[in-house]
């Protein structure tokens, strides 16, 4: 019977796809669960494929990505540099219909504290803003002289590291920030209400694929906006209470 369950596989085009190996509810988990997942689950049966997932760090999930080394990763922002990672939907200006979701970044700081951001510039800053490892939000604040910290891998490690006063903020994703919120450490934090940035987050496939099998890259992404846009799918994200 378990061979039998099997063989659908076998028969069907596989595309392996790295994502970060860490919880960032409600989009997605080490164990493939989240609303990403259910996502792609609706494009394999969309386009009877089969996705292989890859659970590594992120960095180096995008450097697989660039070394031709996995066919796709997610979910990825848009920065202009990323482009020689791999192929966004919609090419050198992505197409946001193509998404797999939208999302935020947050400004977190220590409870009391009198660090303000009003949507254009920090205040009351004495010490650095942290944000982890390899995420696009270090452009935005570098773009703005500030002194940051890429140290962290993880969120909890970010928001720990600014409740010892290592860091004066945190730039943290909008899903982490709302998990971070709910925790054992929300007592000594607190989220300031306007959003660093909002940004869509995409699949982005390789170059190497995009170039052999531009048909199927093109299927992909569009199965991803079908799905998105699907009720089934829409009734998922409403559940969470997210946007899609």
């Amino acid at each position: 019977m378990l061979l039998v369950l099997s063989l659908p596989a076998f028969g069907r085009e596989t595309v392996t796809l790295c994502f970060e190996s860490q919880d960032v509810r409600p989009w997605r988990t080490e164990q493939n669960g989240g609303l990403n997942f259910e996502l792609l689950k609706m494009v394999e049966q969309r386009l009877d494929i089969h996705f292989d997932f890859q659970s590594i760090p992120w960095k180096r999930c995008l450097a697989q990505l660039k070394a031709n080394a996995v066919d796709g990763a997610f979910a990825v922002s848009y920065k202009p540099d990323r482009r020689e990672l791999g192929e966004y939907p919609g090419g050198d200006t992505p197409d946001a219909a193509k998404r797999m979701h939208t999302d935020t970044y947050v400004v977190l700081r220590r409870k009391g504290s009198k660090v303000a951001w009003d949507g254009k510039h920090f205040s009351n800053l004495d010490g650095a803003i942290g944000f982890q490892l390899g995420y696009s939000v270090g452009d935005v604040l570098r773009a703005q002289n500030l002194e940051v910290d890429e140290g962290s891998q993880r969120a909890d490690e970010l928001a720990r590291k600014l409740i010892a006063g290592r860091l004066a903020a945190a730039a943290v994703g909008g899903s982490d920030a709302a998990g971070l919120m709910r925790g054992p450490l929300a007592p000594q934090l607190e989220q300031l209400p306007i959003p660093i940035i909002e940004k869509p987050y995409f699949l982005i496939l390789s170059h190497a694929l995009v170039a052999s099998k531009p048909q199927l890259a093109a299927r992909i992404w569009n199965a991803v906006e079908q799905a998105r846009n699907s009720p089934a799918y829409k009734k998922l994200a409403l559940a969470q209470g997210v946007r899609h």
